[in-house]
């Protein structure tokens, strides 16, 4: 599962990029175009700190994966040294 949720970070961390890019061309600035650079400012801002909060989530998910696993395996070791 942290693999998914670190691929959902990379992809919320490249929109958050174009939309910072898309705040410095000319394109926020034609007539017609969806909102203003102040607006996809904004948007690059909160798509960055999804991006992190998921990235975030993913590191603990593999931490808590790994303690598990540990944990398990520390079980067997012990229920093996205890037989006969």
């Amino acid at each position: 599962m942290g693999r998914n949720l670190y691929i959902l970070a990379a992809t919320f961390g490249v929109l958050a990029v174009v939309s910072l890019v898309l705040s410095f061309t000319n394109v926020a600035q034609q007539p017609g175009s969806p909102g203003d650079a102040a607006l996809w400012r904004t948007t690059a801002i909160v798509l960055c700190f999804v991006s992190l909060v998921i990235a975030l989530a993913g590191v603990l998910s593999s931490l808590f994966e790994q303690a598990e696993r540990r944990h398990e395996q520390t079980r067997r070791n012990a229920r093996t040294s205890r037989r006969p």
